[in-house]
């Protein structure tokens, strides 16, 4: 009997402690997170101008050029670099954060065990930066790349010419360039054939990369008239090849 009464009171305390919180909540309607996961309130991610998605966290920019974060925090990650102001882009990555300031440099938060937050120098003349699960990437204003962190699959070893770059992406363990003239340049993992740009390598205007696999847009052909911008996929595993890739994480 006693036993029943000290499971009674169990209960009644869980849903007392329970009816405070919902009490609470429902006064200031307001959410407060701590320890490993960051929440954040509806209105902080208002006035979002870019967004960025890691493995378990997201980062917002906000017009103003304030930036915030929320989702798992375990690394640091979604810890707000300071002074947060002047910033024009984010990226996420595995367990890490980049964020690109008006001034061309680049700070980094979160996860640092491969060096993937050591931007390296000078720390200046940055256009555009990338996450990968363990490395970055950013694009110089000169049309240069720099890469950093893990690079147990070459993924931060930019192949020569370096030069004429305009856009970027980091896959899971590997990148990708887009160059001047519309074609791709591909480096890294290739387990699944995220690297074998299909030919003719030409007139792609966008690119994207996945975990294992790499997206490309071509250009409107206008002579052909208005049609749907097609992409094409690298990833040959999920196109019905068969392939397996042999990679051990």
């Amino acid at each position: 009997m006693r036993k029943i009464f000290r499971i009674i009171g169990i209960i009644f305390l869980v849903i007392f402690v329970s009816w405070i919180g919902a009490a609470n909540t429902a006064q200031n309607g307001s959410i407060v997170g701590w320890g490993r996961q960051v929440v954040v309130e509806q209105s902080a991610l208002d006035s979002l101008s870019a967004f960025a998605a890691g493995e378990y966290h997201s980062i917002g920019l906000r017009s103003n050029g304030s930036v915030v974060a929320w989702g798992q925090n375990d690394h640091g990650q979604c810890n707000t670099p300071l002074p947060n102001e002047d910033f024009i882009a984010v990226a996420a990555g595995g367990f890490h954060s980049l964020y690109l300031k008006s001034d061309g440099s680049v700070m980094a938060l979160g996860h640092n065990g491969f060096g993937q937050c050591n931007v390296p120098l000078p720390n200046a003349g940055f256009a555009a930066v990338e996450a990968g699960e363990h490395h970055s990437i950013g694009l110089k204003s000169n049309g240069s790349i720099v890469a950093w962190g893990k690079n147990d699959e070459g993924q931060c070893s930019v192949p020569l010419p370096n030069e004429n770059f305009i856009a970027i992406a980091a896959g899971g363990f590997h990148s990708l360039g887009l160059k001047s003239d519309g074609q791709i340049v591909a480096w890294g993992d290739n387990s699944y054939g995220q690297c074998s740009v299909p030919l003719p390598n030409e007139g792609f205007i966008a690119v994207a990369a996945g975990r294992y696999h790499s997206l490309g847009m071509l250009q409107i052909n206008l002579l052909r008239g208005p049609h749907i911008i097609p992409t094409v996929d690298f990833d040959h595993s999920s196109m019905g090849s068969g392939q397996q890739g042999s990679r051990s994480e």
